[in-house]
């Protein structure tokens, strides 16, 4: 039977997928408040439709960062892909080229860096932490640069890993032999000695990553690359005018898809604030909980340039492989389009705030 939404993707992956690994990726932290809110408090959000539009051609096109794109959709980071399909990231890339969405590689992403960039016919963009090495980041964003990446995502809301308590349930571990190519600017695995009882990838990362970065650290990094940097994780409108100020040329408003910390605002309620603050300044993107095309019109009538999706990335993959994903992201599309032709808008563009309340 044809899947039609989303949430039957959801269902369909939980059927077939080993539970423990699964919930690695749809797990969140504690008592997955935050996680179930992220998709919840779209529902409380109201359209009020316009009529008579003339709508008979829709355009769902944008520019992102200056650069055109065929849809407002953006594949997040998503680490680890590995576990769930032997080509890692490849299936994904070649899905999102053909759906006109950018990629978004993670710092723990298991295909190399220009692999991705080969295969893709859309921007590829970086996601990294900073390192304690700051000769070891800085090294990384020129690896990431000359292989083609045009944009860096900095995320900001893991100083340390939150708690997510069906990971420590399932005794969750990565397998031993798992690495993350991109971790570094050589790409090489530490040797196995001095990791104890951690895989060698659980050890890397308690090495590299930074726990103590502070705005000047965005300054920082802004001033050793060319590419613009977008600082992912920002809740709150005081942040998101600080890291522009400090040289960001965007935020995405995120809670980490809930799996940092619980009782923090779905992303789409922190959304209309940041907005505000630097609405027209910076870019603004939402990440978290979007499940249908009117969701996707909701962010951008709050503010939002585009959107960015993952769980249902890992839904499509482990359904159908590449085909799952693309019909993920041609769902989301297709909905979008219906959603703003019944809502009357020709064009993205054309989705402002007074869909959420007329005058």
């Amino acid at each position: 039977m044809r899947l039609v939404n989303l949430a039957e993707y959801e269902t369909r992956a939980r059927e077939i997928t080993e539970g423990s690994i699964l919930d690695y990726y749809d797990g969140g932290a504690n008592d997955e408040i935050t996680l179930r809110e992220n998709v919840a408090a779209f529902s409380r959000i109201t359209l009020y439709p316009r009529v008579f539009r003339g709508v008979g051609h829709r355009d769902l096109g944008t520019k992102v960062l200056g650069v055109p794109t065929s849809t407002p959709v953006i594949v997040a980071p998503i680490a680890l892909i590995g576990m769930l399909h032997p080509e890692g990231e490849l299936p994904v890339v070649r899905a999102a080229s053909d759906a006109g969405s950018i990629l978004t590689l993670s710092t723990a992403s298991v295909t190399p860096v220009e692999d991705v960039v080969a295969a893709a016919s859309v921007p590829v963009w970086f996601q990294l932490y900073v390192y304690k090495d700051r000769a070891a980041s800085e090294a990384l964003v020129k690896r990431v640069e000359a292989a083609g990446c045009t944009a860096l995502q900095l995320t900001a809301d893991t100083p340390v890993l939150g708690r997510r308590e069906r990971d420590i349930r399932n005794n969750f571990s990565l397998p031993a032999d798992l690495w993350a190519p991109n971790l570094t600017a050589a790409g090489k695995r530490p040797p196995p000695e001095g990791a104890g009882s951690k895989s060698p990838f659980a050890a890397a990362i308690d090495e590299l990553f930074d726990p103590n970065l502070t705005w000047d650290d965005i300054a920082w990094l802004t001033s050793i690359t060319t590419l613009p940097v977008l600082v992912k994780g920002i809740l709150r409108a005081d942040d998101a005018r600080r890291a522009v100020d400090a040289g960001a040329a965007g935020v995405i408003v995120s809670n980490h898809g809930g799996r940092q910390f619980d009782t923090a605002p779905a992303a789409i309620d922190a959304l209309g604030p940041i907005a505000d603050a630097i609405g027209g300044q910076a870019e603004i993107i939402l990440d978290g909980g979007i499940r249908r095309g009117s969701d996707i019109v909701k962010a951008i009538a709050l503010g939002a340039r585009a959107v960015q999706v993952a769980r249902p990335i890992v839904w499509g993959l482990v359904v159908d492989g590449e085909d799952g994903v693309r019909d993920v992201l041609a769902l989301l599309r297709d909905e979008l389009d219906l959603a703003m032709a019944l809502v009357g808008c020709r064009s993205v563009e054309e989705i402002s705030s007074d869909l959420l309340a007329p005058g």
